[in-house]
């Protein structure tokens, strides 16, 4: 069904509330309190509502409901990069969560670079939107100040500091890299390689690791920074440079569970054995990193719920409701397999 229908003389045009209105057999002033504002009316009438739209095809200008609660009902999301599977499950939980209390997600991905970023945020605020969520806490002060001055609810997302913009959910990687390093030291390992993609959480986790290790005397580094997107193929490529001169590891640690795939990877096609030969680490437990072969050993993070929490801390921010944490720690969990 669309939603254009004939007028009088015969010419389509857009169908429009009062078409509703009239399919429905209800006032206008009714069929817009259903639709801006169901709460208020009664689920008989929001049936019946919903069945005019249907015949009609009407559809409704939230932005034009929204101007009169000063509200677009309106929210953007915005993250580096979506294909990413580690920020599939915290977007797919805001866009659920945001849905349910009638909110609708506008994404945007901006990459690593925080012009972008800048650039990308000032066009989404031209909508207005009724609040957004930003990814990690690391932003230019242009973007810092159009967000303070378009006075909208924020959440920042992945990461943790004191002093967020407004409201933050999120982990700290250094923590993250100081228990991964802590971990191998207690296993005895000396001789470290790391595979690090470069985005500034990833770098903190290493530089957390790093603080650790170096702590032991004896201890043997060699770090590898690779671009992104990350994926299975850099982690290959990495392991095989890596290995190239003959040097030899404990523990490769990866920034991501999809490099630390590459890696066991290419070990089997050079005839190495993970755990055997060294040991490999991932981050953020992605869905296939427990049915690896090795199992994958990572960090796992509870996306989904990290998404859900900020939905819901932006939701209630714009709907007036108190926010009782502005700050959450969601922690992190590291989850042993095979790998390591």
């Amino acid at each position: 069904m669309n939603n254009i229908i004939k007028n009088h003389t015969g010419r389509s045009r857009t169908a429009t509330l009062e078409d509703v209105a009239r399919e429905a057999g209800l006032s206008p002033m009714t069929v817009s309190r259903a639709l801006n504002n169901p709460k208020v009316v009664r689920p008989a009438t929001i049936a019946r509502v919903m069945e005019a739209v249907n015949v009609t095809g009407y559809i409704p200008n939230m932005l034009a409901g929204g101007l009169a609660t000063s509200r677009t009902k309106l929210i953007a999301v915005v993250v580096p990069q979506i294909n990413n599977n580690m920020f599939v499950d915290t977007v797919q939980a805001i866009s659920d969560a945001l849905a349910a209390r009638g909110y609708h997600m506008l994404l945007c991905i901006v990459g690593y670079e925080p012009e972008s970023e800048t650039e990308i945020v000032a066009t989404l605020l031209s909508r207005r939107p009724d609040g957004i969520v930003l990814t990690g806490i690391h932003h230019s002060s242009d973007l810092k100040r159009i967000i303070l001055n378009a006075n909208i609810p924020v959440v920042e997302i992945w990461d943790l500091t004191p002093t967020p913009i407004d409201m933050l959910i999120g982990f700290s990687h250094e923590k993250v890299g100081n228990a991964i390093g802590e971990y191998f030291l207690g296993k005895g390992f000396t001789r470290f390689g790391f595979i690090c993609a470069s985005d500034r959480r990833a770098v903190v986790r290493k530089n957390g690791a790093i603080s650790v290790l170096r702590s032991q005397p004896g201890t043997e580094i060699r770090e590898m920074m690779v671009s992104l997107p990350a994926n299975m193929e850099v982690g290959r490529t990495a392991l095989k440079e890596m290995i190239s001169g003959g040097e030899r590891f404990d523990a490769i640690i990866c920034s991501s569970d999809t490099l630390a795939q590459g890696v066991i990877m290419e070990a089997e096609a050079q005839g190495l054995r993970v755990p055997d030969d060294f040991s490999v680490i991932g981050f953020a437990d992605l869905n296939f990193a427990a049915h690896n072969r090795p199992s994958i050993t990572t960090v796992s993070v509870d996306k989904w719920d990290l998404g859900i929490k900020a939905a819901s801390m932006l939701a209630d921010r714009i709907e007036g409701i108190p926010v009782e944490e502005p700050i959450l720690d969601t922690g992190y969990r590291l989850v042993i397999r095979e790998s390591a």
